[in-house]
């Protein structure tokens, strides 16, 4: 009997918006919530510093992050596929 594990995981879409670290990217990544209180639908962002392996994002790419172990101080996140790249 052969099983797929299901990874438990988070997995988040964003923006890289800095590059200049070696293996480092800052990513993103925007959310929208309901104001209970102005019965608005505002918008919040959330930067992480993610682990790019292969040096490969740029900035401007669209990017799916995943949940890691802590790699650093600040990171627990790495690149999992780009995208779409920057034009």
């Amino acid at each position: 009997m052969e099983s797929k594990k299901t990874s438990r995981r988070q997995t988040k879409i964003g923006v890289v918006v800095s590059d200049k670290m070696d293996k480092t990217v800052v990513v993103a990544v925007k959310r929208r919530l309901f104001h209970p209180t102005y019965s608005k639908v505002i918008s919040r962002t959330s930067k992480f510093k993610v682990h790019d392996e292969k040096n490969e994002c740029k900035v401007g790419d669209k990017v799916k992050i995943i949940e890691t172990r802590p790699l650093s101080k600040f990171k627990r996140w790495a690149v999992k596929e780009v995208i779409e790249k920057a034009k």
